[in-house]
């Protein structure tokens, strides 16, 4: 996150970035609806809604762990905005393609692109293949419909990908550390700690 950071703190756009921005974001207006439909799994409603999900399915642990990680994903996002305090593509890049109701605040970094990482590797090893599969594409279509509709550049998603990657990590470390560890019949059934 902090090489990205530190790149989009210059408020220059590459010509790599730029011309991968372009390519997303030239893409047809007819995707709108598909992509707007597609954004929502990286809003902060997200959060509670899978973390809903998952306390219905019975899983209690995963269900704190994606309301707090998609909640805190957001909230860090908010706060790392103010302190790069990169614009939105159209202050950078004349004739950018902006759908939709233009997004409020500054560029870098995404917040949906973080949201939808952190909920996605949170709920990774809770899924079936069928699943995982539309989370491994979900996660990163999220970032793709913030270029598209002219909110982001690859920066911000990238940058947001990374604090999403880093809260669940976060997350899983503290809930390990929390976790006691399970009896000593269970360890020597595993066939760990024999001795």
């Amino acid at each position: 996150m902090l090489a990205t950071a530190v790149a989009a703190h210059r408020n220059r756009v590459s010509r790599c970035e730029a011309t991968a921005f372009r390519a997303v974001n030239g893409l047809p207006d007819s995707l709108y609806p598909p992509a707007w439909v597609i954004m929502q799994l990286g809003t902060l409603g997200a959060a509670p809604a899978s973390a809903g999900a998952a306390w219905l399915a019975g899983d209690r642990e995963l269900a704190g762990r994606l309301l707090v990680g998609g909640t805190a994903t957001w909230a860090l996002s908010k706060l790392v905005k103010r302190v790069v305090r990169r614009p939105r593509p159209a202050m950078l890049l004349p004739g950018t393609h902006r759908r939709g109701p233009d997004a409020a605040g500054l560029g870098y970094l995404s917040g949906h692109a973080g949201v939808a990482i952190a909920l996605g590797a949170a709920a990774l090893p809770h899924l079936g293949p069928a699943a995982r599969v539309l989370t491994l594409t979900a996660m990163p279509a999220v970032g793709l419909t913030r270029v598209y509709v002219g909110a982001h550049l690859p920066l911000d998603i990238a940058g947001g990908a990374a604090l999403g990657l880093a809260i669940d990590a976060a997350l899983a470390l503290a809930q390990d550390a929390l976790t006691p560890p399970p009896p000593r019949e269970a360890r020597q059934a595993a066939g760990c700690g024999t001795a």
